[in-house]
């Protein structure tokens, strides 16, 4: 049961007639316990009246949210920050308007969930709010949705594996995502674009750097090897270069160090001498090839010049828009991974396959909602600061299988 928390609200979704908002929404509406005291939030009284027919006609017997029209200010959000004991923000991109959100709620200890894959946002929130939010008791989650979910408590889950099964540490993790059949919202677009309009090259380079939102250093990382753009690896096929993994990676080497100061989760702590790696699958050297040289001009190309990225935001979806249901409905992702133990086993190590068949932003907003639902019942035993996905541990990864995204561990021979 969740405790007593004195605020107006148990959750508020903040810019739930957006593409991802709605859907989150959604989620929620068919989903968390029908008893929830919420709020749909936004700027247009008419489009939150709206949606909350909608939202009513899903599932009549729940109690239905009520409104909170707020304007995108530093006053509004605290004020908004100050009835909830949760704030889901959906309102990006997260680098040019997310911050007043966050810095409301580390300021009033409200618990805060985004959906950002901007990992330089999360980079600038962590040193200006971590230790605000220690003070404040607010527990913040940036980074909720498809990046870096899925990375992040895939690695967790062999971790755990590795601990279970062959009572050992985790020496590194390699993630491949093995088949993703979407199509990108205009949201996701206009947050990758954007990063570019508000941090030089260097800043993002920074922030990418492993280790770098870690908040201990690793005095045993080694010099990775240089990709050569395209290589083999026993049970996951060849690989290239992913455009997220970057992200990801940064996120999971939150993680490692947060696990490894946090009490009530060294238990859980991934080891010394962990690494970690995130590729997608390719069909052939060439191809392969391509994706690595490609994906690292197009990202030059596009940090280097706002022509070429106004350009691409007139091709694709705008802001708030995406695929229908329909069209999406059968999207899939499918992820495969293995672990090595951090001591040497009978000619087996850790391997995992996670999947979800639907839209991938069905699964952000399932990412989001069931994020809240595992804070709301008050059993993380965590204080405040800025965490990652897998802090919400094992509570959360079954809460995820239970609406489809399953995460599927077992061993394979070396």
């Amino acid at each position: 049961m969740p405790y007593e928390h004195g605020r107006h609200y148990d959750l508020v979704v903040f810019g739930a007639t957006g593409y991802t908002g709605k859907l989150t929404a959604e989620h929620i509406a068919n989903h968390l316990p029908t008893d929830l005291r919420w709020a749909i939030a936004g700027r247009s009284r008419d489009k939150l009246e709206k949606f909350s027919d909608e939202l009513r006609k899903l599932n009549p017997d729940r109690l239905q949210p009520d409104i909170e029209v707020v304007a995108l200010t530093e006053e509004d959000l605290n004020t908004l920050a100050k009835k909830t004991f949760i704030l889901i923000t959906t309102v990006g991109p997260y680098g040019l308007y997310g911050e007043y959100a966050f810095k409301a709620c580390a300021e009033n200890g409200t618990h805060y969930l985004d959906s950002t894959g901007e990992v330089t946002f999360t980079a600038s929130m962590i040193k200006k709010y971590d230790a605000v939010a220690k003070e404040s008791g607010s527990m913040l989650f940036p980074q909720l949705g498809l990046e870096s979910s899925p990375a992040d408590l895939i690695t967790w889950s062999l971790a755990k594996y590795n601990r279970m099964e062959f009572r050992a540490k985790t020496r590194d993790v390699v993630v491949s995502v093995h088949r993703l059949d979407s199509v990108p919202s205009g949201g996701t677009v206009s947050s990758l674009l954007s990063i570019f309009d508000v941090c030089s090259l260097e800043e993002v380079h920074t922030a990418m750097k492993p280790y770098a939102l870690s908040p201990v250093p690793n005095p045993n990382q080694a010099t990775a090897p240089i990709f050569p753009g395209t290589k083999t690896i026993p049970h996951l096929g060849r690989v290239t270069t992913f455009l997220s993994g970057a992200m990801d990676r940064a996120i999971v080497y939150r993680t490692w160090g947060l696990l490894s100061q946090i009490h009530s989760k060294q238990e859980e702590s991934y080891g010394p001498d962990f690494s970690f790696e995130e590729y997608t699958k390719t069909g052939n050297w060439f191809s392969g090839r391509m994706v690595h040289y490609g994906t690292a001009m197009t990202a030059l190309l596009l940090a280097k010049s706002s022509s070429m990225r106004k350009l691409v935001k007139r091709l694709v979806y705008k802001p708030g828009e995406g695929p229908s249901m329909e069209q999406a409905k059968d999207d899939i992702i499918e992820y495969r991974a293995l672990a090595t133990p951090d001591r040497p086993t009978e000619e087996v190590q850790a391997y995992c396959q996670a999947t979800y068949h639907g839209s991938m932003y069905s699964l952000t907003g399932a990412f989001l909602a069931q994020a809240a639902a595992t804070v709301h019942d008050g059993s993380l035993n965590l204080g405040g600061g800025i965490y990652t996905p897998a802090c919400l541990g094992k509570g959360f990864v079954d809460r995820l299988d239970n609406v489809g995204f399953k995460i599927e561990t077992r061993s394979v021979s070396i």
